[in-house]
């Protein structure tokens, strides 16, 4: 017997923010490629690449992106985060 397929779910309104503000970092940091980022900061490319895109993440993984940023949770969602 075959195991069901996984349906992609559509991403919800807060992680497609999410992903905006990670992206907007990025560029502000002055990188044109989410992969330069990623790889610098020891993050998986395809992994940084989905949270770019809305897809959900873990909380751990939250912190390490933050980390790379070089700021704190409240920085990440503070000032910027629309």
């Amino acid at each position: 017997m075959n195991a069901p397929k996984k349906t992609k779910q559509p991403p919800n309104e807060a992680l497609q923010k999410l992903g905006r503000r990670i992206k907007q970092l990025c560029i502000q940091k002055g990188y044109t490629n989410y992969e330069y980022f990623a790889y610098e900061h020891n993050i998986s490319r395809t992994q940084f690449g989905r949270y770019e895109n809305g897809e959900d993440l873990r909380y751990s993984s939250l912190l390490k992106v933050v980390g790379a940023f070089g700021m704190t949770m409240e920085e990440f969602f503070g000032e910027g985060f629309d």
